[in-house]
């Protein structure tokens, strides 16, 4: 993941890949990355989820098939700016900090229970819902993320404002001084939360909200 994204703000500390990832412009906080044999045992895994489409994200870069359609790669490259097209993931030479999956929005909830099994130890199956599907480290995740920032930097949880909207994001809700739900978020996440926009994230709905917070 490079720092590109706001380059008018080089003192952004980024939160990436639900937590595994935590870095600056300058220094890189937190790593947690995936072993050669959990990877490999993680894709055995997914072989046998046909209507899933995968994603490598990397530290240097995001990896998918070179024989998905142009669509989903399209798609992935909207969310993933450096986005490389792989014949087969063995060729990816990079640190591997999450699986992406792409599903029918009507199986990720049982595709994320199926997964737990035979994961269990490996991965932590996590979604936000609308065919999304996030397998990362077990026990990093948002809050844990926020927990080791807040070490570092000398800030407690109860300084902490949260925004979100996705159900990976509950435990950070309920974990910092003031968890936020977008005014699009799912009933689990307003329910987890404090407090929650007046707009959606298309709406500039947390820049309005800071905005009343902030004055």
């Amino acid at each position: 993941m490079k720092c590109a994204s706001f380059p008018d703000y080089p003192d952004l500390i980024y939160i990436s890949e639900n937590g595994a990832y935590i870095r600056d412009a300058h220094q890189i906080y937190q790593k947690a990355v995936f072993t050669q044999a959990q990877l490999t045992q993680m894709l055995n895994v997914l072989q046998d989820f046909p209507t899933c489409k995968v994603l490598l994200s990397g530290v240097n870069s995001a990896y998918v098939l070179a024989d998905n359609d142009q669509a989903f790669i399209d798609d992935r490259h909207f969310y993933y700016d450096q986005l490389a097209t792989v014949t087969s993931f063995d060729e990816v030479d990079d640190e591997i900090l999450k699986i992406g999956i792409t599903c029918p929005d009507d199986e990720t909830d049982q595709i994320v229970e199926a997964l737990r099994e035979p994961l269990k130890s490996v991965a932590e199956p996590t979604s936000s819902g609308h065919g999304d599907i996030d397998l990362i480290h077990p026990g990093i995740h948002k809050a844990a993320a926020l927990a080791s920032l807040g070490n570092w930097l000398k800030v407690d949880f109860e300084e902490m404002a949260a925004f979100d909207d996705g159900g990976n994001d509950i435990e950070m809700l309920k974990t910092v001084g003031l968890g936020v739900a977008m005014q699009n978020a799912t009933p689990a996440v307003k329910a987890a939360a404090d407090d929650q926009t007046t707009e959606d994230n298309e709406r500039q709905g947390v820049l309005g909200y800071l905005e009343n917070l902030l004055k």
